[in-house]
């Protein structure tokens, strides 16, 4: 990874992963519980993909070797995060 980013060879081969299962880059992304704007800037380049999101997308399409640790989701969606006033 050049200066941090994937390189362009790594990218293709990605896109070609989604692409072999039938599905679109947002739908892969809602099935690995990532967000789609992640995976669409990990697959565009735009991102390093050095923590967080990034990584564990980037780990997932085959774009580097890592380690995954427990997904955590803080409450991205109105409907994940709790009431604010119990009823």
């Amino acid at each position: 990874m050049p200066n941090g980013y994937p390189t362009e060879q790594a990218l293709e081969k990605a896109r070609s992963l989604i692409s072999q299962t039938g599905r679109s880059a947002k739908e892969w992304a809602e099935d690995n519980s990532l967000s789609p704007s992640t995976v669409y800037a990990v697959l565009n380049g735009q991102k390093k993909c050095l923590r967080g999101e990034a990584h564990r997308a980037a780990v997932l399409l085959g774009i580097k070797e890592g380690v995954i640790g427990e997904v955590q989701r803080y409450g991205r969606r109105k409907t994940d995060a709790e009431p604010a006033i119990a009823s």
